[in-house]
């Protein structure tokens, strides 16, 4: 199987440095990679052109139209059976198109999707978000843990699928705003098979700060919306947790004002919460530091969400505002 990795990159020369970089150490050797420069003022075509001898890869540069679009160019120009599609801010594990390679010889899917986890050379901050974005604490497991809640939908940071797919259902038709998810209801639409790979990791550097990481959340809460605006059996009630969650803490704190006899009450399930995080963060990485920034991560991640869920369903579903 020859696999094309299709890369979308805007501004950012140093990540793409490091991904490649990752690259040129895959176990498993046959396949391309197209970097798709999505009309950067900060263009890597010199730091790309530095792997040719060591990688297959071409670089294309082209007017801005976000991360979907640019991942169409890449599949007009890819030579593989299965493309595979990366953020830039990711890292590969030697082996991993090995374990790709053989998991789609033994099970037949069109279409897979991968997890992610934080390397060792991450920052305390980096590790603290990968926690918030992994926890079943926080996303309920929902972006690549092996019991993930109904259809899985693979994301864009870590997914592949098949030149067939690509033949019938076509490319993305959002290029930002949910795009992967969208996607990815259109091929079990169309009757393909879409899998997990549990052991296809990739390390997902996300945001370097948390002001990053809040503004990174707030997109993906107003993202859900714009999905749901395609396909409205898709929002289930998991998706109302952050918004839920939001208003709770809103109320506690407006209780500790007005009306403190309920407010013990709810500071006390707002402490059991966060404790359960910070103990769940430190057994998994060992480190009094990153637990206690997982719980500032955590609940960026649930504010940031809840906030920009509501807003787009107040503006998007209640309004009726495009």
């Amino acid at each position: 199987m020859f696999f094309s990795i299709i890369i979308p990159l805007y501004n950012r020369p140093q990540e793409i440095d490091e991904l490649l970089a990752t690259l040129t150490a895959q176990t498993y050797t046959r396949f391309e990679v197209l970097v798709i420069e999505d009309g950067s003022v900060k263009d890597a075509k010199e730091i790309v052109a530095s792997y040719a001898d060591r990688l297959d890869v071409k670089y294309f540069f082209k007017p801005n139209e976000g991360q979907g679009f640019s991942r169409n160019f890449g599949f007009e120009r890819a030579k593989g059976d299965y493309f595979v599609i990366f953020d830039s801010d990711c890292l590969i594990p030697p082996d991993y198109l090995e374990i790709v390679s053989n998991y789609l010889f033994e099970h037949a899917l069109d279409a897979y999707g991968g997890p992610d986890a934080a390397h060792e050379s991450f920052t305390p901050v980096q590790k603290a978000i990968s926690y918030a974005m992994t926890s079943p604490f926080t996303t309920g497991g929902i972006r690549g843990n092996k019991k993930h809640i109904g259809q899985f939908h693979p994301r864009s940071f870590n997914m592949g699928l098949s030149r067939e797919v690509y033949e019938k259902v076509g490319g993305f038709i959002l290029t930002r705003l949910g795009e992967d998810i969208e996607y990815s209801i259109r091929i079990h639409e169309n009757g393909f098979k879409i899998g997990l790979i549990p052991a296809a990791k990739v390390y997902h550097k996300r945001r370097t700060s948390f002001a990053q990481f809040y503004k990174q959340l707030h997109f993906f809460g107003r993202a859900r919306i714009n999905i749901y605006k395609h396909f409205p059996v898709t929002l289930k009630l998991i998706h109302f947790f952050p918004a839920i969650a939001t208003l709770g803490m809103l109320l506690t704190l407006l209780l500790n004002i007005f009306y403190l006899p309920l407010a013990y009450f709810c500071n006390l399930l707002v402490l059991l919460y966060f404790m359960l995080i910070f103990f769940h963060a430190l057994q998994l990485n060992k480190s009094i530091k990153i637990a206690f920034l997982s719980v500032i991560a955590s609940f960026i991640q649930l504010t940031a969400y809840g906030l920009g869920f509501m807003q787009d369903f107040w503006k998007r579903v209640i309004f009726k505002q495009s």
